[in-house]
Formats: structure tokens, C-alpha cells, sequence
């Protein structure tokens, strides 16, 4: 444990971020999941235009990287591209 009152504040607060970054990064992944498990191209085509703007949110929020959101995007695109 953090002796320092500046310490545990920031203990605190790190644990708290961590809490809504996994809540962010949870979310994301579930809307990726949709996108490669989703039955028809129709499907697919909708769950896509959800999950780019969760990848892109994850990023703006710094929970991901930008590059990283742009391959995972462009990943499923590629997928989407190959069912149709």
C-alpha cells in the first residue's frame, strides 16, 4: 500500500480508469464479435457500421491506440468484404 497522500490518490484513481476502460474495451470486443459471428451479409454489413464506431470510441478514448483501431477496423471490413 501507497504511503504518500498523493500515492493512494492515484492508486485510486488508476483503479477507477481501469474499471471504465475494461467496461469500454469489454464493449468493443462484443461488437467485433458480432461482426464475425453474424449469420448474413446483411447482418454483417449492420454489426460492422456498430463496432467501427466502438472501435473508433475505445480509441478516441485512449483505451486502444489509433492504429490499432484502424487494423481492427480494416480487418473486419476485409471480412464483411469476403461474405457478400
Amino acid at each position: 500500500m501507497p504511503k504518500l497522500k498523493s500515492s493512494k490518490k492515484a492508486l485510486i484513481q488508476s483503479e477507477k480508469a481501469q474499471i471504465r476502460n475494461r467496461a469500454t474495451r469489454t464493449a468493443m470486443r462484443s461488437a467485433i464479435k458480432a461482426v464475425r459471428t453474424a449469420a448474413d451479409p446483411a447482418t454483417a454489413k449492420l454489426a460492422l457500421v456498430k463496432a467501427a464506431s466502438r472501435i473508433d470510441k475505445t480509441a478516441k478514448k485512449g483505451v486502444i491506440h489509433k492504429k490499432t483501431a484502424d487494423r481492427y477496423k480494416s480487418r473486419l471490413t476485409k471480412l464483411v468484404q469476403k461474405l457478400a
